[in-house]
């Protein structure tokens, strides 16, 4: 059963930052931590609905999971929605990167400590289990299961940056074509922004794309290059925080805003840090050596870097909202849907597992959490810090 009444602005902000305090591992396993929230437990939405918003993030630039929780906010309470959404999950990672940037140093070797290794495991069983759960609801039949298990093997042996959408493209047509259904249609879901509005909103995405790097070029100014440099990654970057680092790396290190060795420290410690990977900005903002570093530059990097996603979201999801109750539209992401299970399998393997797993005592301690999890219904927010704890204790 799907929810439909409102929810304040400020309950969306702490539910969110509780998510932003404890969802580690990384986009992936943010889908599943959402899913758990609020498919499962508050029943905001249903499996499809949620599949389906999942597809559609996955179609635009930007960090997928910060999109869906931008989505689900604006679903649930307008504009001031999506706002609370997006600041309740990354405000916890942005200021710990943001203050690990002016204390660097000092910090450092904490980068490998057993802790981090508890938290990639914690988040390796809570992404299965988001798996067994998504696989079961959308591939009920031979069609789709081959769906998914095409899509896995096309992203696990093409791992290129543009296969997710030509994955999702084809997987869209195929659903078309052998006219896939499901049993429970979608609703229509009630938008007060209009058509013109949307347009209006991605106008203004196109320019500030255009104008941001004339403005930096004409004035030479700290602030127009910092922000075009970090607007222009969350706008042309697919695929996540991952995805993002090579173009920052380019705008950062190569330019001399920061070194080499702060890059990598920073890169290092976000992996343990909940919510999303694109707070990185904001700890290369902070450690810039522009006049704009620090806290103020900090800010400035994260809002950048976020805002061509919540510009897109508000453009795209009403007319995604009317949309996705037509019938072709319907089959078409019953496709999709197999295709996106598929393209969370093989993000099992690559980069979850392979960084998570290295040991017989990793894949034990991974087996404990999911069985906890699944079976023994632990709630994520305790099976988090007890991985971390026991990685701490035993690797």
């Amino acid at each position: 059963m799907q929810s439909n009444s409102k929810t304040g602005a400020w309950q969306i902000f702490l539910i969110f930052l509780r998510l932003g305090l404890t969802s580690f591992g990384g986009p992936v396993a943010h889908i599943g931590f959402f899913r758990h929230e609020f498919v499962e437990r508050r029943r905001w939405l249903d499996e499809r609905a949620y599949a389906d918003l999942v597809a559609l993030c996955q179609f635009l630039p930007g960090p997928a999971s910060s999109q869906v929780g931008m989505a689900l906010g604006l679903m649930r309470s307008g504009h001031p929605g999506a706002l609370a959404a997006w600041l309740g999950f990354t405000l916890p990672s942005a200021l710990f990167m943001i203050f690990f940037a002016l204390g660097v140093v000092y910090w450092s070797e904490a980068l490998e400590s057993g802790w981090l290794q508890g938290l990639k495991i914690a988040a390796l069983a809570v992404i299965v289990q988001a798996l067994w759960g998504m696989a079961r609801s959308l591939c009920p039949d031979g069609m789709r299961v081959s769906f998914m298990l095409f899509s896995a093997c096309l992203m696990l042996i093409w791992p290129w940056l543009g296969m997710p959408v030509i994955i999702l493209l084809i997987a869209a047509l195929a659903g078309y074509l052998f006219k896939l259904s499901s049993a429970h249609p979608p609703a229509a879901t009630d938008q007060a922004q209009t058509g013109r509005m949307g347009w209006s909103i991605l106008g203004v995405f196109f320019a500030l794309l255009i104008l941001l790097p004339i403005l930096a070029w004409v004035t030479s100014a700290d602030l127009f290059l910092l922000f075009d440099s970090f607007y222009r990654a969350g706008s042309l970057v697919f695929g996540g925080g991952h995805v993002v680092l090579p173009l920052l790396q380019q705008e950062m290190v190569e330019t001399g805003r920061v070194s080499h060795e702060v890059f990598l420290a920073g890169y290092g410690a976000v992996q343990a840090m909940p919510g999303p990977l694109f707070t990185f900005a904001g700890y290369l903002g902070a450690a810039s050596t522009s006049s704009l570093g620090g806290v103020m530059g900090g800010m400035l990097a994260l809002i950048a870097v976020f805002l061509p996603s919540y510009l897109l979201i508000l453009a795209v999801l009403p007319a995604w909202q009317r949309l996705r109750t037509l019938d072709w539209i319907q089959s078409s992401l019953a496709g999709v849907n197999a295709a996106v299970v598929g393209l969370l399998l093989a993000a099992v393997y690559q980069p979850v597992w392979i960084t998570s797993v290295q040991r017989p005592e990793h894949l034990a301690l991974a087996l404990f959490a999911w069985v906890a999890l699944t079976f023994w219904r632990c709630p994520v927010w305790l099976l988090v810090p007890l991985c971390a704890f026991a990685g701490a204790l035993f690797f």
